[in-house]
């Protein structure tokens, strides 16, 4: 008798610790697809898909860049996937195109620039690149003043936006759009 209540006590037991493991890892795993404020259902290979694609504008963005520029990019790349006014998909924003005056403008000048594209990928800062995506995307890892950040300009050019300036990290200015009050 006494071995069928700890048998029963043992199953119970496992039991319990089954459910529990479930719930702990299905709250983990609605936290990581919530980063744009929904709920998606989404393959291993589309968010294989969005690393890759958040990971090779960190690269060529801010490749060479400290931990916070390239987080800086990672963000900005993940805030714009997150706002009305861009793609919902982190590929379609780094991969964004607009006609501006009959010019072909690429939202990350990278892009555009086919001689930047043909670069060798330095393996070492690509991989750290990567890293930064899986911390960012994957893990929330984020940089609480860059919470507005939408826009960034590397510190050599002047592209004279009407927006408020956030930082500077590393070669990289970070701006939010202006507030719209009367």
């Amino acid at each position: 008798m006494e071995r069928v209540i700890k048998l029963t006590v043992c199953v119970l037991g496992l039991v319990v610790l089954i459910t529990l493991v479930q719930a702990v890892t299905q709250h983990k795993f609605l936290k990581l697809t919530d980063f744009m404020g929904e709920r998606p259902t989404i393959t291993a290979a589309e968010r294989q898909r969005q690393l890759d694609c958040l990971a090779i504008n960190i690269y060529r963005e801010a490749g060479h860049e400290p931990f916070e520029g390239k987080v800086g990019v990672a963000q900005v790349t993940l805030n714009r996937a997150a706002h009305p006014d861009f793609p919902k998909d982190i590929c379609a924003v780094v991969y964004q195109k607009n006609m501006v005056m009959e010019k072909v403008v690429c939202q990350f000048s990278w892009y555009c620039d086919s001689a930047h594209r043909a670069r060798t990928i330095n393996k070492p800062a690509y991989n750290e690149s990567m890293e930064v995506a899986k911390k960012v995307l994957l893990e929330g890892f984020r940089l609480p003043s860059l919470e507005p950040a939408l826009y960034y300009h590397a510190d050599y050019v002047n592209p004279q936006w009407r927006l408020d300036r956030i930082t500077k990290i590393g070669a990289h200015i970070f701006y939010k759009p202006r507030d719209r009050t009367i």
